[in-house]
């Protein structure tokens, strides 16, 4: 079991936080974003910034080669399906895309966006560590929440189009 901390500061003991996530056996703040048989899409329920989706396999792998040609497809039209939808709802420019196989989770894709905010930090990927604790610090509040639940629910509307 690890213990994850959740973005309000709850802390959940899991095996694995996707199958947790994937099974609803824990529900995302706002809900999944969008599922299909292969994905699931939610707000990263570690960091409160809004529009930071993690794309999720709901089989248990870790790697791009252990993807089924159906994932294949899948992946690639939700995760562009996605980001059309951070563009045009949310106004996200830019989005830095992550993912690592060496994992304690499933197969994943962070999609993070950048704001204005976070280039206090640098303009890099070696700026995107300090954001994310940055938000997990200080924007874990009211209104921030709000937002972030506003925008998870903007997204499903337009991804449920």
């Amino acid at each position: 079991m690890r213990k994850i901390t959740l973005s309000n500061g709850e802390t959940v003991d899991v095996e694995c936080l996707s199958c947790a996530l994937t099974s609803g056996l824990i529900e995302p703040d706002g809900g999944v974003v969008i599922e299909t048989e292969h994905f699931h899409a939610h707000q990263d329920v570690a960091y409160p910034i809004k529009g930071l989706i993690i794309l999720a396999s709901k089989r248990h792998i870790k790697c791009f080669d252990e993807l089924t040609e159906a994932e294949k497809i899948d992946y690639i039209t939700l995760l562009t399906k996605i980001r059309k939808a951070q563009r045009e709802v949310l106004g996200i420019e830019y989005v830095y895309y992550f993912y690592n196989e060496d994992t304690t989770h499933h197969f994943h894709t962070w999609m993070v966006p950048r704001y204005e905010w976070m280039y206090e930090f640098g303009r890099s990927v070696e700026s995107v560590r300090p954001s994310l604790l940055h938000a997990r610090n200080k924007m874990n509040h009211k209104d921030n929440i709000q937002e972030v639940l506003e925008a998870i629910n903007a997204l499903k509307e337009e991804l449920d189009k």
